[in-house]
């Protein structure tokens, strides 16, 4: 048996960047951080719910009182890359400004200093 070799997509794989936002239906309260792979980012933010492991206990706590349905998590802008620049630019001042303007668009306070993560 012959076994066909595949090209490795991983290869070509471009990890999008962008804003994304965690909503606490039930509290009201609302939190966002970028990502140069957010998907990626999304993706361990709802494994780190499901599993109990959460950095921030009174979320991790409503999470498990009222279940993933009282909960928003969702991209909410992208930052395309730019191709006049090399391909291992950092976008982070790029990504961290965008996030700024979406935090006063939904009325959250400025993100103090260089804190990362769900503020």
């Amino acid at each position: 048996m012959t076994q066909t070799i595949r090209p490795r997509a991983y290869k070509n794989f471009t990890p999008k960047m962008g804003i994304y936002v965690l909503r606490c239906l039930a509290s009201g309260q609302v939190m966002t951080d970028w990502s140069p792979h957010v998907e990626g980012s999304l993706n361990r933010v709802r494994f780190q719910l499901d599993a109990g492991l959460y950095p921030d206990k009174d979320i991790q706590r409503r999470w498990k009182e009222s279940g993933p349905d009282a909960f928003g998590l969702e991209l909410l802008d992208e930052l395309s890359s730019d191709p006049g620049k090399p391909a291992d630019h950092d976008y982070s001042a790029e990504l961290t400004e965008l996030e700024a303007l979406h935090r006063e668009r939904l009325n959250l306070p400025p993100r103090p200093g260089n804190a990362r993560g769900l503020r």
